[in-house]
């Protein structure tokens, strides 16, 4: 299952290549939205305002694993476009190694500081307790989707977008019952939501690693493959340092929002929670398809065909505004709809929040879309210094934003940065690619 993506019609091979890796972020959205949906549901608003208000937090160690994954993936498929299969092998291994020892050091640090944290964004009292218990047991769990999203990374820089597919699908089914049967059930409440996802996310990173090994062996090379290199380690941190960076920059700016929304109410935070978790489910989507244009991206220019990597930034853009359409439309015309899957009809509150954030950012997804798109390629060049330009500008933007218009508009105030960072940060992002910056981008071979 192991595919070359230098070879083909540049839009069918991305086509193929990309299919897979949205339809697992699809599933993997699923699973994170259930938690939402069971504590919304049957655990009630408090709890569903609980799961939220520790949602920034929680994406400041997803961001972490997703930079790591960014990293290992774009230096692999540089070295596999280009051939150099010894090098793949070691790649691989250095990154696994580096990877168990850095989450477990920040498994420890999230554990002994998670209180701190949640203190630190003003969460209510009558949340509190339940919020920091889902954050210990989400971090407890840290280690196991750390390393899943290596393993993703690892297969994406292949060329196989399916494996990571079959076990997000079994995860997400698995996470859901448990999700059901501990709230429902047992009446764990948050906790119970919080060891569903420990469980699921558990299971499906050994079987991941599993597969990763034998993928591993599987690649003929002539002697001895070096098990761990600090060089190696070099050459993945210059790409996964500043993905890292940028991906954790932007949760902190969203815990200095959270912080914002939180001085507004319970119930806003619910209603933002359901938003801004349907919100992600696009973005995350947008973010995999340039996940998929930079792997491409990444292992043609490792081959130095660099007209395919044109070809790729203009099919990532028409699968990006296919995607785009109906999450506008979604979330545009059927908000209350979409909300009502995690509130009662009696969270008036929380409803309105979160319709009001919807209606206002939801008909710019085809802006964030654009930025995402020509981010992979930038990443995939490793043109790291554009790239997290681009990227820092909408998040500082953003954060300045919400905290000028909130005293003047409240939450909907907040709501408004969204689209002008994200319209900034598009222009800055087409900018580069069109200027030509990713050609100056760091070979790692």
């Amino acid at each position: 299952m192991i595919k070359d993506l230098t070879e083909g019609k540049p839009q069918e091979v991305l086509w193929k290549f990309s299919i897979p890796m949205f339809i697992s972020v699809i599933f993997q959205q699923i699973y994170n939205i259930a938690d939402s949906v069971v504590a919304g549901k049957f655990a009630g608003e408090d709890a569903l305002a609980a799961v939220g208000a520790s949602y920034p937090i929680t994406m400041i160690f997803m961001a972490i694993a997703i930079g790591s994954n960014i990293g290992c993936s774009i230096v692999i498929s540089q070295f596999f476009g280009a051939k150099k299969y010894k090098e793949v092998k070691t790649a691989i291994a250095t990154t696994v190694i580096a990877s168990i020892i850095l989450a477990i050091v920040l498994t420890f640090a999230g554990l002994f500081g998670s209180k701190a944290l949640m203190l630190m964004i003003n969460t209510p009292k009558n949340i509190f307790t339940d919020g920091a218990l889902y954050l210990r047991i989400y971090i407890g769990g840290f280690l196991f989707l750390y390393l899943y999203n290596i393993a993703t990374g690892i297969f994406n820089s292949l060329g196989d977008s399916k494996t990571p597919l079959y076990f997000l699908i079994a995860s997400s089914i698995g996470n859901i019952f448990l999700d059901l049967l501990f709230v429902i059930q047992f009446h764990l409440g948050v906790a119970g939501v919080a060891w569903a996802t420990f469980i699921a996310q558990g299971v499906a990173c050994l079987l991941a690693l599993i597969s990763v090994k034998k993928r591993v062996m599987a690649i003929k090379t002539e002697g001895k493959t070096q098990i761990f290199s600090y060089e190696m380690l070099r050459k993945i941190s210059l790409i996964a340092i500043p993905s890292i960076l940028q991906q954790s920059f932007i949760s902190i700016g969203n815990i200095f929002i959270q912080s914002l929304i939180n001085g507004l109410g319970s119930s806003v935070i619910a209603g933002y929670s359901a938003a801004i978790k349907l919100n992600t489910f696009t973005i995350t989507s947008f973010t995999t398809l340039g996940n998929g244009v930079s792997s491409f991206c990444a292992q043609n220019m490792g081959a130095g065909k660099y007209d395919r990597v044109k070809e790729g930034f203009k099919a990532g853009i028409k699968m990006s505004m296919l995607v785009a359409f109906p999450f506008f439309i979604a979330y545009f015309i059927f908000s209350n709809q979409m909300l009502g899957m995690f509130m009662n009809s009696e969270s008036i509150t929380a409803l309105k929040a979160g319709k009001q954030f919807l209606m206002i950012v939801s008909p710019f997804y085809f802006v964030i879309s654009i930025k995402l798109i020509a981010d992979g390629i930038l990443r995939g060049a490793g043109a790291m210094k554009v790239f997290m330009i681009a990227t820092f500008s909408d998040l500082i933007i953003r954060v300045v934003l919400a905290y000028i218009l909130a005293p003047y508009f409240g939450s909907a105030g907040i709501w408004t940065s969204w689209p002008i960072g994200w319209l900034i940060g598009a222009l800055l992002s087409f900018g580069f690619y069109i200027k030509g910056s990713w050609r100056k981008g760091v070979k790692i071979n």
